[in-house]
């Protein structure tokens, strides 16, 4: 029984491929937005969205197929006559070999492998192994670590052991009735070939499985990267050419009576767009920064160029930078939907910061919801574009702008990105008519409060 002096070499994993063979696996990675492939570790720099290494093709039945070469010293004995009542053994080959490939081909599926008659089809196994063992001895004592080939692709998880144990005290018994003290090798040999394999093959879909998660997870980030950044640029365009809209019709409604004020007003069309051109290189690199002061200006600027009257307060201690982009996002949605759905005539920003909870609150007192809301100015709502400061820009990125009414794309935006950061996100028509945006933050109050 030499054999088993290099069982545990010959285990080798056949199924796989060796690192770096480039063969047809029929696996290409995930490309990112960079170009490199998602998911690989650092140093691969391969740049084609192929991972290094691969691990071929799925393992199958095939690869415990040439086992069953240890059975040819039985097939030999038989065939050579050496064995009592051949029928009996020849019968008894053909049924072990059958059940062994019905079996291990079953081995590979986890619904197959843990079905009853997967389970019943190796019990079956194990008593063909017994009786050839007990009847004939010596090379035919070899089926023992064949069995534990088949038990151990079969058998995973906590009931591993035991089986282990259980085959080889097994193999053991009936080895020490026809071999004696050549039973130790048998029973260490069917032990060993049933732990190895499981080891191997549970290492196999341990390996599989983590790829596949490395996948999902690589093709959820580059999802996710575009959705945001998607929402950034949406965002941005939207409030930016609603600015550009509304300081567009004041210039036209004034130019015919003040031009300096309309000029004033164009000088402002072409500051915002070079601001949006900075936005959007910004927005691009993902270097993005707020202020809740600036988006209260801007927001305080555009409520003017449309002739609503704005009613901006803040109080509270100083808010951390993440939660002053928050809400200068919400001052930016809310504000461009007053601009160009409400018809309201007044519009109100409050700020309140707490220690535990931050609250922003944007109304008006337009048509609400199911008023006829329309991005066109009332002509004598315009106000001299004197008092409108030529500095005013338009805000930065938003979550998805231009959104309609409570369902709007912008507003779900809005409630996903406050969420996420433990927030809450309302809106709907006020009490009094109009429409009321209120968006509540976790208080991390730090740096210097500006108001």
């Amino acid at each position: 029984m030499s054999w088993l002096r290099s069982v545990s070499c010959r285990m080798a994993p056949r199924w796989e491929e060796p690192a770096g063979r480039t063969g047809d696996t029929g696996y290409t990675g995930h490309r990112t937005e960079s170009g490199t492939g998602a998911g690989t570790g650092a140093g691969t720099g391969t740049g084609t969205g192929r991972l290094p290494e691969h691990l071929g093709p799925p393992p199958s039945g095939f690869a415990l197929l040439p086992w069953l070469l240890m059975g040819m010293g039985a097939f030999s004995n038989l065939f050579q006559g050496r064995t009592p009542n051949p029928w009996i053994g020849g019968i008894g080959l053909l049924v072990f070999n059958s059940l062994y490939i019905h079996v291990v081909f079953r081995a590979f599926t986890k619904e197959a492998r843990e079905a009853r008659s997967t389970r019943g089809a190796l019990i079956a196994l194990g008593v063909v192994t017994c009786l050839l063992g007990a009847l004939y001895g010596g090379s035919w004592l070899l089926f023992f670590p064949l069995l534990g080939l088949a038990a151990g692709a079969i058998v995973r998880g906590p009931w591993l052991g035991r089986t282990g144990i259980g085959l080889s005290a097994l193999a053991g018994v009936v080895a020490g009735l026809r071999d004696g003290w050549g039973a130790v090798n048998v029973a260490y040999g069917t032990f060993l070939s049933t732990m190895v394999t499981a080891a191997i093959l549970s290492l196999s879909d341990a390996v599989r499985q983590l790829r596949a998660a490395r996948e999902e997870l690589a093709h959820r980030a580059v999802e996710e990267e575009r959705l945001r950044f998607s929402r950034d640029l949406h965002d941005l365009l939207g409030h930016t050419l609603s600015v550009i809209v509304v300081k567009s019709e004041a210039a036209r409604r004034i130019a015919h009576r003040d031009l300096d004020a309309a000029l004033v007003q164009v000088s402002d069309i072409e500051s915002v767009g070079r601001q949006a051109l900075t936005e959007i290189r910004e927005a691009v690199t993902g270097y993005r920064e707020g202020s809740l002061a600036t988006d209260l200006d801007r927001a305080r600027s555009a409520l003017l160029a449309a002739g609503i009257e704005p009613v901006v307060r803040q109080s509270g201690p100083p808010l951390s930078a993440r939660a002053e982009a928050l809400l200068g996002w919400v001052v930016r949605e809310a504000v461009t939907n007053a601009v160009r759905h409400s018809g309201a005539r007044r519009c109100s920003i409050t700020v309140d910061g707490g220690s535990e909870r931050v609250r922003l609150r944007v109304s008006d007192d337009g048509a609400g919801v199911s008023g006829g809301r329309s991005s066109t100015l009332r002509p004598s709502s315009v106000l001299p574009s004197s008092v409108l400061p030529s500095s005013v820009l338009p805000s930065s990125v938003l979550p998805g702008v231009g959104g309609v009414g409570v369902g709007g794309t912008g507003l779900k935006g809005l409630t996903e990105r406050l969420a996420a950061a433990g927030g809450s996100l309302e809106a709907g028509p006020g009490v009094r008519g109009g429409f009321v945006v209120t968006a509540e933050l976790p208080g991390e109050a730090v740096g210097v409060a500006v108001v």
